[in-house]
């Protein structure tokens, strides 16, 4: 009798088993997050999109028992996140009023991706389906569960009705 054994060296890893820390360096867990859905934005202090900050600010108080708002400092794009974590967290307090979470600064593509966007750009990982990160406040939703959603580009306004209907269902 032949005994199979299947691996699937593809399996999805959970959203809440990444490693990420916070804009001042300490741990995020992931996992307090659960029951909620996550919304993640690559953000930039010097971009065209980074009016963007007070609708995802908006977006957080009005859905906060609902959904966690993160904004990842990236400098990724035309270089328009040339600062440090300090000042990043003073430039979004002082003009925007940002109380959501933001992390240290990440690259969302490339040889040095962090984890979560390999998680969140990749089907094979997240299970639904594959992107690429094309700009600064690209927009990617996870449900309360961890299961990842849908992702919008830079276009879609933090409280456009693609974002809150998924949000009300």
């Amino acid at each position: 009798m032949a005994i199979f054994s299947f691996t699937n060296s593809n399996a999805q890893k959970s959203i809440y088993d990444i490693a990420i820390n916070d804009i001042a360096g300490n741990p995020i867990d992931l996992n307090e997050f659960k029951g909620k859905h996550i919304l993640f934005v690559n953000v930039a202090s010097e971009c065209g999109f980074t009016p963007q900050y007070a609708g995802l600010e908006e977006l957080h108080q009005q859905y906060k028992n609902d959904l966690i708002v993160i904004g990842l400092p990236c400098n990724q794009f035309g270089g328009q996140e040339p600062e440090a974590e300090k000042e990043i967290q003073q430039f979004c307090t002082k003009n925007f009023g940002v109380t959501f979470l933001l992390t240290e600064k990440i690259e969302v593509k490339g040889d040095e991706k962090h984890p979560l966007y390999s998680w969140l750009t990749d089907k094979k990982i997240n299970g639904k389906s594959s992107s690429t990160v094309k700009w600064n406040f690209q927009k990617y939703i996870v449900d309360e569960k961890g299961e990842f959603v849908n992702y919008f580009y830079s276009t879609t306004k933090p409280l456009s009705p693609k974002i809150t209907s998924i949000l009300k269902q």
